[in-house]
């Protein structure tokens, strides 16, 4: 690095995928009408396009009223449905909540415009090499080593770091489970889908040895949705064999008729569903934001609320010149019911489609998308809990303390 002039800013965020953006964004400009509100310098930094920059993909969550990214969402919906193997679907009115859609390229482009024009915050492409604390005596803060594209190393030192990239393996944890999908991006040539509706688990697929399986509909218009294969399972699929289960679930299960259909675009992911403490702090000014910060939901796989909640906390003490920790963005609670779960799941006690349906069928919708995202209090958490199967969930509980934690394999 001999000769390259040293980066300095407030702060660093490390990654550009919806949490350094969101951070980005909320820490973009002025603050009018709010005394004493500080404005950090910000440098942003963005891997390289490659194999380190994500690749699109879909991020869904709910929320009543406007939101802050509501000009990038997609498609929102006031009606869910959850079909059970067998027998009639679950209907739900969700007002005054809606389900919202976000495509990543359009989060992005959003954001992008929005940081072009903000006077405190750089965006720079460069892969991140190391980061490093840097010695109170020597000034605090912590040093983050990186190569651009074609260029030497450099250095950006700063007071605060926080980086969003996934972790290269997950913590010990009493159970993990993966959440992996494959969707298609489709147009037909009739219409073929309810706008109104989002199917959100459609439990008429061939149910894995262990685990569950669904499918996943969010319907765009008529003749357009996304249509995916999802399993919560110990092991992910092969290409084929992901080709071959959303091909069933399309074909025989929704009865599209597959020489009609369109494949616009794909998506294929892997969220952990773990137990493990996910660390947000690495260092005296280094933090873990997003799903490497613990923002994804274990029992769910949902990530997008959860690190806005991160963001917006650590943006806010930014501000008003507090230490940054990011707050978890789960309760001790809700971690500790979706231990229990994970464990039911996993060891085969509970029958994943059953459940799920029946907390569909026997609590009010509303009141469950809040327990889901953890927004409810303890006798809410307990009334929705009375209709779990509370024999096996209390086997299981009781069980987890004696439980080993284990390195993912």
């Amino acid at each position: 690095m001999e000769g390259a002039a040293v980066l300095k800013a407030d702060v660093a965020v490390i990654g550009a995928g919806a949490a350094g953006l969101s951070l980005a964004h909320r820490l973009s400009g002025h603050l009018p009408g709010v005394p004493g509100a500080l404005t950090p310098s910000v440098i942003l930094i963005d891997a390289p396009p490659g194999p380190l920059r994500p690749r699109p993909r879909t991020w869904c969550f709910w929320e009543s009223g406007r939101g802050r990214f509501d000009a990038a969402v997609r498609s929102q919906w006031r009606h869910l449905r959850v079909r059970p193997p067998a027998g009639p679907a679950v209907e739900a009115d969700i007002a005054p909540l809606r389900y919202k859609m976000i495509r990543s390229d359009d989060f992005e482009s959003l954001v992008s415009r929005h940081l072009a024009h903000s006077p405190n915050v750089r965006r720079l492409e460069a892969t991140v090499d190391t980061v490093e604390e840097i010695p109170a005596a020597a000034g605090g803060g912590a040093r983050v080593l990186m190569t651009p594209p074609g260029g030497p190393a450099r250095a950006l030192e700063a007071r605060w770091v926080f980086d969003s990239r996934p972790l290269g393996s997950l913590p010990a944890a009493r159970t993990t489970l993966l959440q992996h999908f494959h969707g298609w991006f489709v147009r037909t040539a009739h219409p073929a889908f309810d706008p109104g509706t989002a199917e959100l688990m459609d439990f008429r697929t061939p149910q894995p040895a262990s685990g569950l399986s669904f499918g996943y509909v969010l319907p765009t218009g008529p003749h357009e949705a996304l249509v995916e294969y999802t399993e919560f399972s110990p092991r992910v699929l092969t290409a084929s064999g992901y080709e071959a289960a959303l091909r069933h679930y399309a074909a025989d299960v929704l009865s599209l008729s597959l020489g009609d259909v369109e494949i616009v675009a794909a998506e294929t992911g892997v969220i952990p569903m773990t137990d493990a403490p996910m660390p947000r702090r690495v260092g005296t000014s280094v933090f873990r934001i997003g799903a490497a910060g613990g923002a994804t939901r274990p029992s769910t796989g949902y990530t997008f609320a959860g690190l806005q909640r991160q963001t917006r906390a650590v943006a806010a003490a930014l501000r008003q010149g507090r230490r940054p920790v990011p707050p978890a963005a789960h309760s001790v609670r809700a971690r500790a019911m979706d231990s229990v779960l994970l464990r039911a799941l996993d060891s085969g006690r509970v029958d994943g489609p059953e459940l799920f349906c029946r907390l569909f069928t026997r609590v009010p919708a509303v009141r469950l998308l809040r327990f889901l995202d953890g927004r409810t209090s303890l006798f809410e958490d307990l009334a929705v809990g009375r209709h779990a199967p509370v024999g096996p969930m209390l086997r299981t509980a009781v069980e987890l303390p004696g439980l080993p934690r284990r390195a993912a394999t």
